[in-house]
């Protein structure tokens, strides 16, 4: 996969060079009396530019109006650009493939890190798995930078490739999963540029034996950058469970991420909030540590569904860190209850998906 990802990202530099050489064909320019738009090369030809300051921004409109003046020099140049604009905006955004076996995807997303989206992601995963209609259900890791899926879900070790050259996911407690985690050691850093991330994601949805599934969880990245957006393009999208603590901070980038995926036409299941109350364990007094229902005025402000709330309890995080979830090590407890509730609710819009 790193041999691959060294090929494509080779062939992308090129490709930049070609269209930053001709899109970006200006410089600013200017001295104490005046300022000029001047070309790069050859750098003795000039013409007035409308700009005010030194290093002042051109839009690609004023650009465009310079060098379409007749008798102004980069005419060509100017002619070539406005046509890879033009290839560019008929080009659109990238089509959306379904995944080969592969009935619906959906997203965990939180817009920040730290709220528990990992921890939801896998519990999700393993409650719908659990649930009536026991579905086939696979995981996926695209916190390529910190994955958390190989120790949540007590997993390790590089995976094997079949016939087709696909990688074979690692499975555990019958949940297909997949991560960078299984492709680096635990201790390296994946130091990689936003190109090779999204390379790299795209190889880990693509080139994996996922099929047959009928839900595949993604456990996002937080934040609304390159790898949101490359796996919100490139899949049609069943529904994004957003994940949020009640503190407003958290609140803040959870709306931010709900505006990300609005923009990208990906459905919003709801809102899942995450360290609603901590429950004092020797005297049952609650204590709402992040706030007090931040996630429901929120969902009540964007017209978002509440899925459900779950506690800060130790229980949670002990069983995350052990590599066995409590829905799994637990089931009967109130937690284990929580997801599988907030499970019931991902299932029955998927069933809505279905009927339409």
């Amino acid at each position: 996969i790193f041999y691959s990802l060294e090929i494509s990202m080779t062939s992308s530099r090129r490709c930049y060079r070609q269209v930053m050489s001709q899109c970006l064909p200006l410089a600013c320019h200017g001295s104490s009396s005046s300022s000029i738009l001047q070309l790069r090369a050859p750098r003795t030809q000039a013409l007035p530019s409308p700009c005010s300051s030194v290093g002042q921004r051109l839009p690609f409109s004023t650009c465009d109006a310079a060098f379409s003046s007749e008798g102004s020099v980069g005419g060509d140049q100017a002619r070539r650009m406005q046509e890879l604009r033009g290839a560019h905006m008929r080009r659109g955004l990238p089509k959306r493939e379904a995944i080969a076996g592969v009935h619906h995807v959906v997203l965990v997303a939180s817009g920040k890190g730290g709220v528990g989206k990992s921890t939801t992601a896998v519990n999700l995963a393993v409650a719908l798995s659990r649930s009536p209609k026991s579905l086939s259900v696979g995981l996926l890791d695209a916190d390529v930078y910190g994955p958390s899926i190989p120790k949540m879900m007590s997993l390790s070790g590089n995976p094997e490739l079949n016939a087709a050259d696909e990688m074979i996911p690692l499975v555990n407690y019958g949940i297909k999963c997949m991560s960078m985690g299984f492709l680096v050691d635990e201790s390296a850093a994946v130091v990689w540029r936003g190109l090779m991330v999204m390379q790299g994601i795209e190889r880990l949805v693509r080139q994996v034996a996922w099929s047959p599934l009928d839900v595949l969880v993604i456990d996002m990245p937080p934040g609304t950058g390159d790898a949101q957006l490359s796996i919100s393009q490139m899949l049609p999208i069943s529904g994004v469970v957003l994940v949020s603590t009640p503190q407003d901070v958290a609140l803040a980038d959870v709306r931010r991420a709900n505006t990300m995926f609005q923009k990208v036409n990906a459905p919003v299941f709801g809102l899942v909030q995450n360290m609603s109350v901590f429950v004092c364990p020797n005297c049952s007094h609650q204590t709402h540590v992040f706030g007090d229902d931040g996630a429901g005025k929120l969902a009540s402000e964007e017209k978002l569904d509440m899925l459900g709330d779950i506690p800060l309890h130790t229980d949670i995080r002990q069983t995350s860190d052990i590599g066995a979830p409590i829905t799994i090590s637990q089931p009967a407890s109130a937690h284990a209850k929580a997801y599988m509730d907030i499970a019931e609710k991902v299932r029955t819009k998927l069933e809505q998906q279905d009927d339409v």
